[in-house]
């Protein structure tokens, strides 16, 4: 049995320990609330470009080389990833040199020296270009879908930010963001490995104790929704069309996620999953399809992502929406929901070998308020009915939360037929 424990030091820093005996090594890392939805008007990207100067120095520490030796010397090798919510720094590091892991990321969120910024600004920038066509246009089929779930909101906007928005950050916006966000009662600190929960606590006193702390800024909550299926074509010199079909979804904290994550499993999930057995086994029309669920504080999102020729992208559609249409309709088979119940239950099991997992579960879930046991996961996984999973998909594939993306070689005729589409799959919930 996994042991995990949380505590809270004086500055408000949760410190969490997942205590896991039988593994070799240690997962070191901290999470912060903030990230895309946090940037100001005019300086999208800025989570993410921070994220990215911590790395470039710091008072203890003055080089990216300087935090990257320091991390090898005690077998770790630092990384760190920003999304609309959050951000978070983490390293594999040996069991005996966890002190020294939490000095090295102290030293990076407590005393950067924000230098780099231009050089900085020109790798995220080609980062950024990777989105963008030979004509400036948007071709990433989830930043065009953020934008249409979340208009004129921080959560429409890319993560990465525009070329604009990179361009125009300077050092006081950094210092800034560092001020407002990066603080103790906004953050989590986790160990997970072959560690012991009151030497965590004695190194995260002595590593962040005199992390000052200060009042957060208010996040924008969305506001704005459309109540109608929305569709955008935008015309790329691919070979094949990038298709997305996004619904609106549900919050992170809804009773109804475990649901959500048993349609995504058994839509597309794997080689038995519908969408892949329809598009790929039956038609031959595609090579794989993914399925991404996206939650946050008040809104969310599930997505299926596939490409195809452009001479099939209609059939690939008109098929993914019968079998979304068919999940509505006709009750998962008793067969097929304990295939896909007893997977998603081996995999919990299978998640207890994994320091890494076990850090994100419990430190990530402390972050956003959703800390749940493996035991809790599974004994809910274990009461979902078909009923249930039916009622939550009527909810999430109504048509009016459709947004659909398809990137590509467009031919005449091709966008009419989609509208189409649409249109059937609309009637059909009448």
């Amino acid at each position: 049995m996994l042991r995990s424990s949380l505590h809270t030091l004086k500055n408000g820093l949760r410190v969490v320990c997942v205590e896991m005996p039988h593994l070799h090594s240690a997962e070191l890392a901290i999470y912060l609330k903030v990230g895309g939805r946090n940037d100001p008007p005019g300086r999208e990207g800025l989570s993410h470009f921070l994220e990215h100067i911590l790395f470039r120095g710091t008072a203890e520490f003055p080089s990216s080389l300087a935090i990257e030796s320091a991390f090898e010397a005690i077998g770790g090798a630092p990384n760190a990833a920003t999304d609309a919510e959050s951000t978070y720094y983490y390293s594999r590091v040996h069991p005996d040199s966890i002190k020294r892991g939490m000095e090295i990321f102290a030293s990076m969120l407590m005393k950067p020296l924000l230098s780099g910024i231009e050089i900085e600004k020109r790798i995220v920038t080609e980062e950024a270009r990777e989105d963008l066509n030979e004509r400036g246009d948007e071709v990433n089929p989830d930043t065009i879908v953020s934008r249409m779930l979340w208009p004129r909101h921080p959560l429409g906007m890319p993560t990465i930010g525009t070329l604009s928005s990179i361009a125009a950050i300077e050092r006081n916006d950094l210092e800034r963001h560092l001020n407002s966000y990066y603080i103790p009662s906004n953050a989590v600190l986790v160990v997970s490995g072959p560690v012991k929960n009151s030497a965590v606590l004695d190194f995260a006193n002595d590593c962040f104790g005199e992390w000052p702390d200060t009042y957060l800024p208010v996040t924008p909550l969305v506001s704005l929704r459309q109540y109608s299926p929305q569709i955008r074509c935008v015309q790329d010199s691919d070979s094949q069309m990038n298709l997305q079909l996004a619904f609106l979804g549900f919050a992170r904290d809804d009773h109804r996620f475990m649901a959500l994550r048993f349609l995504r499993r058994i839509l597309a999930g794997g080689g038995s999953s519908r969408l892949h057995l329809r598009l790929r086994e039956e038609l031959g029309i595609i090579y794989s399809v993914d399925g991404a669920i996206g939650a946050y504080d008040e809104t969310g999102c599930m997505a299926f992502d596939l490409s195809t020729a452009a001479n099939t992208l209609i059939h690939a559609v008109e098929a993914a929406l019968e079998e979304l249409f068919r999940i509505t309709a006709v009750p998962v088979p008793d067969d097929e929901l304990e295939r896909i119940r007893n997977s998603y239950i081996f995999d919990l099991e299978f998640s207890r070998d994994s320091a890494y997992e076990m850090g994100g579960r419990y430190g990530w879930g402390e972050l956003m308020g959703v800390v749940r046991s493996i035991e809790e996961d599974q004994s809910e996984a274990r009461r979902i009915t078909a009923a249930e999973l039916q009622e939550t998909a009527l909810a999430l594939f109504a048509p009016e939360n459709l947004r659909l993306v398809a990137v590509g070689p467009w031919k005449r005729g091709m966008k009419k037929a989609l509208r189409e589409l649409v249109t059937a799959y609309q009637q059909r919930f009448k």
